[in-house]
């Protein structure tokens, strides 16, 4: 199977709130940003109980035979950026995607846990401008990932699964020139590299007063030996994940003793797929994808993609200008979004999805592609609410009926109460999306009974609450 679209929803998780609109860094929800997956230095959150420097995720797998578990853990990389230009701020995170594999097969699996040690190099790039010299410094990150496999009691051949990944950056290391364990290659785990448990004594010190020495005083002076959006792509072979949300009943306790700390795995790929599964530190449902008619990032999730390119596409010339300055995807997003056409903007005006019925066979209109609008009532003549009718104790009622209302005992609304007894005019007979039907009336000793009619404002009733008046 193609991780293509994992990826694609992995990337999505891996840039949320990056750099939120209104895209510049003047604006006040700007200057806290790194808000998911961050994994700090243990000095750090040491000093600070509400951060963290593991993600740990654990789930129920179903195997046949010997296992084998692929594990890519992906973050980012704080690259803090020096800017002399006009318009663009003094300085500036951005970010460099990194990654680490790690393979897990057959009895190592089953141990004690195997960790394999990695190392991220750090590094300086100058790059002449017109203004001067930009600045760009990445510290060197260190930390480990552990994989273990536990038997699970009874006959399904079940067994937990347990990744973690740990931040073990020195708080007194990671300059941009300090050497990386084992001579680590930035994509690759190192796995003869002698991590250490904890920090070196001396790395535990927040505010250094050495010359040159990094300052972890504050949670942005951390952050560049931080482990940023992490997150995990879980592969297995030989076997089959069980789903955390919805798991089948014999896998049920199992699933509840799990325990996940920064992230929640989910099944990934196309549905019916359960060989891969993201643990994201955005709580996802399984089997995530991106809407097809997103043109590309915003960075800003909890907008709507329409609202968020309509607001952005709003701001003034010098705003746009100012988030071109502050970050070169900012940039993009500004070009992406002005050079959308009238299409493309009707595409993020909404869609519908998850409809499993058939359409109608005909309809009185429809919208010029000769298909049937199967969300229009007026479509298919097989329901008519106005003229359909339901048999209540041996009577037929319809539109213009009167009946008295009898709420049942499975309402949960105290309201009910005060509509015992009283009499109501039918106005429709629906049926619900299980086709089973339902009268919406009005009550006739309501002076505002007309005005409800006209909006359409009713109370529904099941045949079995209503009696013929």
């Amino acid at each position: 199977m193609s991780l293509d679209d994992v990826r694609r929803v992995a990337d999505a998780v891996l840039y949320e709130g990056y750099i939120l609109y209104p895209y510049r860094a003047s604006a006040q929800k700007n200057r806290s940003r790194w808000q998911f997956g961050v994994l700090m230095p243990p000095a750090y959150a040491a000093a600070d109980p509400s951060e963290t420097t593991t993600a740990r995720a654990e789930c129920v797998f179903t195997r046949d035979g010997e296992p084998s578990v692929d594990v890519v853990v992906r973050f980012l990389q704080v690259q803090r950026r020096t800017c002399p230009g006009p318009g663009a701020p003094d300085t500036w995170d951005e970010a460099v995607e990194r990654e680490v594999s790690v393979t897990v097969a057959g009895a190592a699996l089953f141990g004690d846990g195997t960790p394999t040690p990695f190392g991220i190099p750090g590094g300086e790039e100058h790059e002449a401008t017109a203004d001067g010299d930009v600045i760009r410094v990445r510290r060197a990150l260190r930390g480990v990932v552990t994989v273990r496999a536990t038997e699970l009691p009874g006959p399904w051949q079940a067994a937990r699964l347990t990744v973690g990944v740990t931040n073990q950056t020195a708080a007194g290391l990671g300059a941009p020139d300090s050497p990386v364990l084992g001579s680590a290659v930035p994509d690759s785990p190192v796995p003869d590299s002698p991590v250490p448990d904890s920090p070196a004594p001396d790395s535990a010190v927040l505010d250094s007063a050495a010359p040159g020495s990094p300052v972890l005083g504050s949670r942005a002076q951390a952050l560049p030996a931080a482990l940023v959006a992490a997150h995990m792509i879980i592969t297995i072979s030989g076997g089959a994940f069980v789903s955390m949300t919805d798991p089948p009943e014999w896998a049920a306790p199992a699933v509840s003793e799990c325990e996940n700390a920064g992230c929640w795995p989910v099944l990934a790929g196309p549905p019916g797929e359960r060989n891969v599964l993201l643990a994201s530190p955005i709580i996802l449902p399984d089997h995530p994808e991106v809407a097809r008619e997103s043109p590309g990032e915003l960075y800003d999730g909890t907008e709507i993609d329409e609202i968020l390119t309509l607001r952005t596409l709003a701001l003034t010339d010098e705003e746009k200008a100012a988030a071109r300055a502050t970050d070169p995807r900012a940039a993009a997003l500004i070009d992406r979004v002005e050079s959308l056409d009238g299409a493309a903007l009707q595409r993020l005006h909404g869609t519908i999805r998850g409809w499993q019925g058939s359409p109608p066979a005909q309809a009185r209109e429809d919208d010029g592609t000769g298909e049937v609008p199967w969300w229009d009532p007026e479509a298919d003549q097989s329901v008519s609410p106005s003229t359909d009718s339901v048999l209540v104790a041996g009577q037929r009622l319809a539109r213009g009926n009167l009946v008295t209302l009898r709420p049942g005992a499975r309402r949960a609304d105290a309201q009910d109460m005060f509509l015992v007894g009283r009499t109501a005019l039918v106005e429709a007979v629906l049926l619900d999306v299980d086709d089973q039907p339902y009268l919406a009336v009005t009550l006739t000793d309501d002076p505002a009974a007309d005005l409800h009619a006209a909006h359409g404002r009713f109370l529904y009733f099941s045949p079995d609450e209503v009696e013929p008046a």
